[in-house]
């Protein structure tokens, strides 16, 4: 299939690693114009040479803290810029930390609404006036399969994924008029940096070895494995692609199967 990608523009947060940097490789792969951003500068310049290795697509780096008004809308000038133009954006940031309600003050709490939801807010507020006039505007929200099913120990994090799938389903009929689709995808046990992180608190929290953790885990997926941020990634990809014509305001999991609900 043809996703129609090439020379369209596409602004990547959160992209010097992990799920980010796998959906910016694979954007970069298929012929668009990538900018990637994100606050470790190194760590873009690493992932943007790893792209063009793997791809011989050149990308555009920006750095931006996403609790920073001005670096998203630096982030996204530079988009456009590079671009000619905005068509894509894909709203991804590192979650917040875990803990049980109790152990959490207000100061969490602010972090993580300001960097996991008021970012998205923020991104498509400085990029809709690009959307509407692109023939193909497309936005993604990277969240977690905890915007179907709350994930133990992760309060902040099922809370404030939620509101963005709140927010994906209202722009969803809001910018339909326009043209733009909006949607968010869930990521489950993806092998990725964060859920060594949070396999690794879980442990600890539970007395047990990583191994044992991660078999436990592995025994509630269907397909009997972690998934691959590659594999993520072509969810992400196809859902921003003008391949995508009538899917919008939906919530798509890549989780191999293992959140239950219907």
């Amino acid at each position: 299939m043809n996703l129609g990608l090439e020379q369209k523009s596409v602004l990547v947060t959160a992209a010097s690693r992990g799920l980010g940097l796998a959906s910016a490789q694979l954007f970069a792969a298929e012929g668009a114009k990538v900018t990637i951003a994100s606050r470790n500068e190194e760590s873009l310049q690493r992932a943007a040479q790893q792209i063009q290795t793997a791809t011989g697509q050149s990308v555009n780096v920006v750095k931006l803290d996403v609790n920073r008004p001005e670096d998203i809308a630096r982030a996204i000038e530079s988009a456009e810029e590079f671009g000619d133009g905005l068509d894509v954006l894909v709203c991804n940031a590192g979650g917040p930390p875990g803990g049980s309600f109790i152990q959490l003050d207000d100061s969490k709490w602010y972090q993580a609404f300001e960097q996991n939801l008021l970012s998205v807010v923020r991104l498509t507020r400085g990029a809709i006036p690009y959307l509407r006039r692109s023939s193909a505007g497309r936005i993604v929200n990277i969240t977690s399969s905890s915007i179907k099913q709350p994930i133990s120990g992760l309060v902040l994090s099922n809370t404030m994924r939620a509101g963005v799938w709140g927010l994906t389903k209202t722009l969803s009929d809001e910018f339909g008029a326009y043209g733009v689709l909006v949607n968010t995808v869930g990521p489950g046990r993806i092998a990725t940096d964060r859920i060594a992180e949070i396999d690794e608190v879980t442990a600890q929290r539970e007395g047990i070895d990583v191994a044992q953790v991660t078999e436990k885990f592995i025994a509630q997926i269907p397909l009997g494995r972690y998934g691959q941020p590659e594999e993520f990634a072509r969810a992400v990809v196809f859902l921003a692609s003008p391949a995508n014509t009538y899917i919008t305001g939906q919530a798509l999991l890549v989780d191999g199967g293992m959140v239950k609900n219907l």
